[in-house]
């Protein structure tokens, strides 16, 4: 699936909890979705909730690791390691749009 129009640009931003484990599955994850999904057109920044608590309450995030679509709206969020494909790009609103 690749995005209709080649200048829309997804805005992902996952939280994370150190770079251990079910963390850094969900980078993995959400890496190779970007590439094959989205062709690349996507912006991914990855928050250590550690490191920058502020932005985590910020963005009212209750549950490691969460991945937040913040562009283009609405805003959708998934929660998890981000595994099943099919369902992460369901969650996000991304499925269909290619």
């Amino acid at each position: 699936m690749r995005p209709a129009d080649d200048q829309l640009r997804y805005r992902l931003r996952l939280y994370v909890a150190g770079m251990a484990g079910v963390s850094t599955l969900a980078i993995t994850n959400i890496t190779a979705i970007c590439a094959e999904e989205l062709g690349g057109q996507c912006d991914l920044e990855v928050i250590d909730i550690h490191q920058q608590p502020e932005l985590a309450q910020r963005d009212q995030i209750l549950a490691i690791p969460t991945l937040v679509k913040t562009a283009p709206l609405p805003v959708r969020s998934v929660i998890g390691d981000l595994s099943q494909r099919a369902r992460v790009l369901a969650g996000l609103g991304i499925r269909g749009q290619g």
